[in-house]
């Protein structure tokens, strides 16, 4: 038996949560894993999963012998990449990204060739969308995600800060008068922004004295997607809170006049997020370094002063 393969097998199915997830994205049978699986318990004398038809889990050895097998599987990536010559071949293979539809089209997107020149050796498969996906059971590397993580084994890391911007059209502004205070929004409406994860009407909010104020306002149109968002704005269907990267250039040629900007909106945390253990792939590396360097050089994701949520 390999025992490194059977290591690679066993922490592929945890990571799926399933032996037919595990199977695809191994380009294995399935009966090839079940049995891989039945060889690396027998060598070892003990079970390391529980099988039911609909799901599996660990037994405690298991438990165990999963995180021995992620030190053991990244201390081997170390060692190799330590003695691999980078300059002559680089970090290789296929990476698997899941983005964020909006911000993976206007900035990731449009510097991806740059990515690829520096690193010709990897392949890779994007994914763009607002809904979240399992990213161990669909075998992604790494994703981007804006917003609080919420609690999970997975492991995130900030790159930046998402700031963002109320605004609206000038003929908007010319029918319905420029807000001057947070209770002159009772006589506005706004372009309603749709949450591309729970599909809730997200609230405007602005922070006040260091915290944060919820609006809640009504309008004639709702939008799941930010750049029909942006676009809605523009004819002056209502107010909105955009990404301050999506229109910077609005702002600066007149499109949109940006209001109230002593109570700006709190900004959203940007982080990676990857399965424990992803980051020591070099090809994984690449790629976190790379982006993090491209939303350092944009001022509309520098870190901002912190606000209290509550």
């Amino acid at each position: 038996m390999d025992r490194l393969k059977a290591m690679q097998t066993f922490v592929r199915i945890v990571e799926a949560n399933s032996f037919s997830k595990a199977a695809e994205t191994l380009n294995l049978p399935r009966a090839s894993l079940t049995a891989t699986m039945q060889n690396l318990e027998a060598y070892l004398g003990t079970r390391l999963l529980h099988r039911t038809t609909r799901r599996i889990s660990l037994t405690p050895d298991g438990a165990e012998y999963f995180d021995t097998c992620l030190r053991i599987l990244g201390e081997i990536d170390e060692a190799e990449n330590a003695f691999r010559s980078q300059a002559a071949s680089g970090p290789s293979g296929k990476l698997r990204l899941d983005l964020p539809g909006t911000l993976g089209r206007n900035l990731v997107l449009p510097q991806l060739g740059r990515f690829m020149a520096l690193y010709p050796g990897i392949e890779l498969v994007l994914s763009l969308g607002d809904r979240l996906v399992d990213l161990t059971s669909q075998g992604v590397d790494c994703a981007l995600r804006v917003g609080d993580l919420l609690n999970s084994s997975l492991v995130g890391r900030q790159i930046g800060a998402m700031q963002f911007a109320s605004c609206a059209a000038p003929s908007y502004l010319q029918r319905h008068g420029t807000p001057s205070s947070l209770d002159d929004l009772e006589r506005h409406v706004t372009v309603v922004h749709l949450s591309g994860r729970t599909g809730r009407a997200l609230d405007l909010d602005f922070v006040v004295d260091g915290r944060v104020v919820p609006v809640k306002m009504k309008g004639p149109i709702a939008v799941d997607d930010a750049d029909a968002y942006v676009s809605c704005g523009l004819q002056g269907l209502g107010l909105i809170q955009a990404a301050r990267y999506q229109v910077a250039a609005h702002l600066a040629s007149g499109a949109l006049v940006e209001v109230l900007p002593q109570w700006r909106p709190a900004a959203m945390p940007v982080s990676l997020l990857y399965p424990q253990g992803r980051s020591s792939a070099p090809k994984v590396r690449a790629f976190i370094a790379w982006v993090s360097e491209v939303f350092a050089q944009h001022a509309e994701f520098q870190d901002a002063a912190g606000v209290d949520r509550r």
